[in-house]
């Protein structure tokens, strides 16, 4: 297994969104050994709220972007480029055994995610492969995302309603009970 050692996170409060590494994660390239220190702070797979159904935060990735998390890290400060961390996390993924179809939307999102200023960067074939996977791609998951967000739009507009009454009753209460009282003092 090209991954050394396990996973090991703790939460990173208030919400527990971000994970920080307990223990450095390693990974061995085909060439180089990639080191993930531990206090790495990660979020999975940076999967949108909309298409959570089709590729959730973790799984069997959560290795991978964890690695890929860092090795973007690595790219934003100029040592490695996007390509090569993309290339980098499929191979990972593959190595995972991660299924076929769900390796390469992951891989597409994450060239999509690197800008169009990277995109020509791994040549006119990588290019073309991003294209070819993007467009059924784009099929397979946008209708399905676009019933997600409606029904997040609905569950969010549930969640309004039924909390501006409560809100506006607390507020009335809280009132009451914090108002001080007042006691008149005699004086002779």
């Amino acid at each position: 297994m090209p991954f050394l050692g396990e996973v090991v996170v703790s939460p990173i409060p208030p919400e527990g969104k971000r994970w920080k590494l307990v223990q450095p994660l390693e990974y061995q390239g085909r060439h180089d050994l990639f080191t993930v220190p531990a206090g790495f702070e990660t979020d999975f797979a940076s999967v949108p709220r909309l298409v959570v159904w089709l590729l959730p935060r973790y799984g069997r990735w959560t290795p991978a972007a964890i690695l890929h998390d860092y090795l973007w890290h690595l790219a934003r400060s100029r040592q490695l480029p996007k390509v090569d961390a993309d290339a980098i996390f499929n191979r990972a993924l593959r190595e995972l055994k991660v299924p076929f179809l769900r390796r390469w939307l992951m891989w597409t999102a994450v060239r999509w995610a690197a800008g169009p200023s990277s995109w020509l960067d791994g040549g006119i074939v990588s290019f073309a492969k991003m294209v070819v996977i993007a467009i059924p791609a784009l099929a397979l998951v946008a209708i399905p995302a676009f019933f997600v967000l409606v029904a997040i739009i609905i569950g969010g507009l549930a969640e309004l309603i039924a909390y501006l009454p409560l809100r506006v009753f607390h507020r009335t209460e809280r009132k009451e009970v914090n108002a001080p009282e007042v006691h008149e003092v005699m004086r002779a």
